[in-house]
């Protein structure tokens, strides 16, 4: 039997979902790939016995009570994505707080201090203006050596030397055609190496 990705990822939500069923029977709870493959089986299934979009989102939230699963699953699971047949052919389905509103944190989750928090206290900082002279937008990462950012980005590439943009990790800065913009830089940190 040739089965192609689509049916493979169909028979492994069956499998976890059939897992998560057997704990439930055992009186367990269940953790978070369970209930996902449990909800979604259960979506599957609608949308197999012909239901609208509105039902198989419906099958979704009827699928598990907060009960049934974890603490702190609910709110690790606030959003799940899933691509279903439908008799009008195959459609995207994303089911929001399956759990209801989460109440309470999710495990692991990280809570700020208050306040707030300088990034990179004590490095020297530097104010450029940057132009981008291209004809499309430019966007620069918060951890990218600065000066060997676009060739289309015109600002003085020596003073940058050794500097990123001074914007938390992860985040960019965009520039559009022709735009003009002042940027921040901060000093890399570490104590060797050239820039």
């Amino acid at each position: 039997m040739n089965l192609g990705p689509t049916e493979e990822e169909r028979l492994r939500i069956f499998q976890a979902a059939e897992l998560a069923r057997r704990a439930l029977a055992r009186g367990l709870r269940l953790n978070a790939p369970e209930a996902t493959a449990l909800i979604c089986d259960e979506m599957h299934w609608a949308a197999r016995s012909g239901a609208s979009f509105e039902e198989v989102l419906e099958a979704g939230r009827r699928a598990l009570s907060p009960d049934q699963v974890l603490e702190g699953v609910p709110a690790l699971l606030a959003e799940i994505r899933l691509e279903v047949l439908l008799e009008e052919g195959t459609r995207l389905v994303v089911l929001r707080d399956p759990f209801g509103e989460p109440t309470g944190e999710a495990p692991g989750a990280v809570e700020p201090a208050a306040g707030e928090i300088e990034l990179a206290p004590g490095r020297p900082r530097i104010t450029l203006t940057v132009t981008n002279t291209s004809s499309r937008p430019v966007r620069v990462s918060s951890h990218y050596p600065f000066w060997r950012a676009n060739e289309r980005l015109v600002f003085d590439r020596e003073a940058a030397r050794g500097y990123r943009l001074d914007v938390p990790a992860g985040s960019s800065v965009r520039w559009g055609p022709g735009e003009t913009r002042e940027v921040t830089l901060v000093a890399y940190g570490g104590t060797g190496g050239s820039p």
